[in-house]
């Protein structure tokens, strides 16, 4: 386990690939926010390091060899106080991406994002923020979707309804991609407000991140 930076956000770089990690250790290096804690080459060892404690976010590659990073990231969430997780692609709605924000990831990068976007997204994801862009949010909720059955459905509309009406026009909110900001100011709430209803909708909705929230309010005819 290697560690760059002084303070800030404890980053953990897992990728199989040793050039991809020393470019992100090189971008992150840079920021004051942020501190590379460690790093893995593949999933089991990366669940190991978050097991010892003292990293706040993990950035996992999806294909890796002896674990991937879709059941990495599912026994990572499943540690007590987990870290957060962002997925790392070549793709911008592949598959793997899809199954990786099901099991609970909080977004994904592609690995040829601008630095200064990485920075920014690890830093958002830190604060309850989205960082996927509605576009790729429509893309990804169309492939859960298209192949969800009717009991999905019907769940979801269970859910909604137990919503309150300001709760609801969040949720709506959150399913179009918009930030905690953005909502604040669409529904003349306070930035303290939105994150509130946001908590209790994850907790009503059963839901462990914004994109199975779009999920939901798409499943259930509101989106």
């Amino acid at each position: 386990m290697t560690g760059t930076g002084t303070g800030g956000v404890r980053v953990l770089l897992v990728d199989d690939d040793a050039l991809v990690r020393a470019g992100l250790a090189l971008i992150l290096g840079g920021s004051e926010s942020i501190s590379v804690v460690g790093e893995a080459g593949d999933g089991r060892e990366a669940v190991e390091l978050v097991r010892r404690g003292g990293i706040d976010l993990v950035l996992m590659d999806i294909r890796m060899p002896v674990l991937d990073g879709i059941e990495a990231t599912a026994q990572v969430l499943a540690l007590p106080d987990p870290p957060q997780v962002i997925v790392l692609t070549t793709f911008d709605a592949d598959d793997y991406v899809v199954r990786a924000l099901a099991a609970g990831a909080h977004g994904f990068l592609l690995k040829d994002t601008a630095p200064a976007a990485i920075v920014d997204a690890i830093g958002r994801v830190v604060a309850g923020e989205p960082m996927l862009s509605p576009t790729i949010t429509a893309g990804l909720i169309r492939q859960v979707t298209d192949a969800a059955p009717t009991s999905a459905v019907d769940d979801a509309r269970a859910l909604i309804g137990g919503l309150t009406g300001r709760e609801l026009e969040v949720a709506i909110e959150v399913g179009r991609g918009s930030s905690n900001a953005e909502i604040a100011e669409h529904l003349y709430l306070s930035l303290a407000t939105v994150k509130a209803h946001i908590a209790h909708i994850f907790t009503k909705l059963d839901v462990t991140n914004r994109v199975q929230v779009a999920i939901r309010v798409h499943d259930a005819g509101l989106l």
